[in-house]
C-alpha cells in the first residue's frame, strides 16, 4: 500500500531506540524526511546514519532534551513546520504512591504531559493553515487500564489523553489528525527495566521474569518495534484521514477491556 506521504516532513522525539526508533523506521521507508531527536548524541547519530543509509532519505538528528523549552526550540529550528510530528518520551520510573514527591510528578507531567502539548501548540498552526497534517503521540495502555506500580504513567499520560479528545475535534475538519499510540510490552530497554526490577525483587533471573510477563499477553510474546512503527506510519497517511482522536492499543490483547 502506498502511504501517500513520500517527501513529507517528520519530527520524530525519542528516535534512538526503540518504540521511537520504530517510529523513525518505518517513516523513513515509505520516503518521509525525519528531524529525530534525542538526549544522547553518540546513539542519535548512529541512528540517524543507519537510517539514511537503510532507506536513503534525509535525516537530520538533534540531540537535546524535549522536555524542556530550550531542547524543543533546538528541535524546531530544524524543522519548525512539520507535516507530521511524533511524539515521544520516556516513562517516568515504577513505584507506590508513597515513593512519590511533588518534584517527581512535576518532572512526569513535564515529560509525558506538557512536553507534547507544547510541541502540539508549536506545529498545529502552520498544519491546519496548509490543510494536512498528522500528530501521533506515545503514551501507554495504562492510559485504558492503569498500572499500579505506573502511578506517575497513570497520571501524566491519562492528562495528555484528556487534551488531545478535545484538541483533536478542533482541528480534524483542517485536515489535521491528532491520534494516541497505547504500547503494552514492547522488547524495548523500557520493557528489560521493568523485568528487571521483577527479577530483583523477587529473586529470579530476568529470563524467568520475562517468561512470567509473556504468559499474560494472549498472543505469548512481547511487541517489536517494527510492527510499532507500521501502525505510526499508517496513522500518519492518507489513508487514515477519518481517524481522530482515537486512542489504539497494541498490547498483544493484555489488555482486557471492551471498549
Amino acid at each position: 500500500m502506498d502511504l501517500g506521504i513520500g517527501g513529507k516532513r517528520a519530527i520524530v522525539c525519542a528516535a534512538s531506540r526503540g518504540l521511537g526508533r520504530g517510529c523513525a523506521e518505518a517513516l523513513a521507508a515509505v520516503g518521509v524526511e525525519l528531524v529525530i531527536n534525542a538526549r544522547s548524541a553518540p546513539a542519535l547519530e548512529e541512528t540517524a546514519a543507519a537510517i539514511r543509509a537503510r532507506h536513503g532519505v534525509a535525516v537530520t538528528a538533534v540531540a537535546a532534551d524535549i522536555t524542556t523549552p530550550e531542547g524543543r526550540a533546538a528541535v524546531l529550528a530544524a524543522c519548525a513546520e512539520p507535516d507530521i510530528l511524533v511524539n515521544n518520551a520516556g516513562g517516568p520510573p515504577p513505584g507506590i504512591w508513597s515513593d512519590w514527591s511533588r518534584d517527581d510528578f512535576i518532572r512526569a507531567l513535564d515529560a509525558n504531559l506538557l512536553a507534547p502539548i507544547a510541541m502540539m501548540q508549536a506545529v498545529l498552526p502552520a498544519m491546519t493553515e496548509r490543510g494536512w497534517g498528522r500528530v501521533v503521540n506515545i503514551t501507554s495502555a495504562a492510559v485504558r487500564a492503569p498500572i499500579p506500580a505506573l502511578g506517575l504513567s497513570n497520571t501524566a499520560r491519562t492528562g495528555l489523553t484528556g487534551f488531545v479528545a478535545g484538541t483533536s475535534r478542533q482541528v480534524a475538519a483542517r485536515g489535521v489528525t491528532i491520534n494516541n499510540l497505547l504500547p503494552g510490552i514492547h522488547a524495548t530497554d523500557r520493557a528489560e527495566a521493568l523485568d528487571r526490577g521483577v527479577a530483583e525483587a523477587e529473586g529470579i533471573d530476568i529470563g524467568e521474569a520475562r517468561r512470567r510477563r509473556e504468559a499474560t499477553i494472549p498472543v505469548r510474546r512481547y511487541g517489536t518495534a517494527e510492527e510499532f512503527g507500521a501502525t505510526c506510519a499508517f496513522l500518519c497517511s492518507v489513508h487514515a484521514g477519518y481517524i481522530v482522536g482515537q486512542n489504539i492499543l497494541l498490547d498483544g490483547g493484555a489488555t482486557n477491556i471492551t471498549i
